[in-house]
């Protein structure tokens, strides 16, 4: 199956530099070839979507088709940012996938109640990650219709 869709914005909260740039090849070496903007923690993942600060310009905050959200971050915990979320009639539409390196059973249990869409170990090497990548791009851009 070819994708004849237009590129998608991917938004990526994680506040590791390391982890994005770790990401930022992955996605590369994936073929991935949508957009990907990145933001360092859960208060400026909101900020992001709700056109705020230095993403008020509309380039600067294109809506995202899919949000990647790490867990554990400074200012705005993941889980945090995911309850504000999918409380927005405007944004609870926009698929979450959790991307930690939690195992905690709470942790899994509860970013569902709250309405994650899925949740993704964060694999050690980067060949997994790799295959990651190409199956979440998979399966969100050409498998299943994503809400406009």
């Amino acid at each position: 199956m070819k994708n004849t869709r237009k590129p998608f914005t991917i938004l990526i909260a994680e506040d590791d530099p390391d982890d994005r740039l770790i990401l930022k090849d992955a996605f590369e070496e994936a073929g991935v070839h949508h957009v990907i903007h990145y933001v360092e923690d859960g208060q400026e993942l909101m900020d992001y979507l709700h056109a705020r600060r230095k993403h008020s310009r509309p380039n600067n905050a294109p809506h995202p088709a899919i949000i990647l959200l790490d867990l554990n971050m400074p200012r705005k915990n993941g889980q945090d940012a995911l309850r504000e979320i999918k409380s927005d009639p405007d944004l609870k539409r926009i698929p979450v996938i959790i991307m930690t390196t939690s195992k905690r059973v709470e942790d899994i249990s509860l970013v569902y109640d709250l309405g994650a869409n899925s949740y993704v170990l964060k694999p050690t090497d980067f060949t997994t990650l790799v295959m990651i990548v190409k199956g979440l791009s998979r399966y969100w851009f050409e498998i299943v219709e994503l809400p406009h």
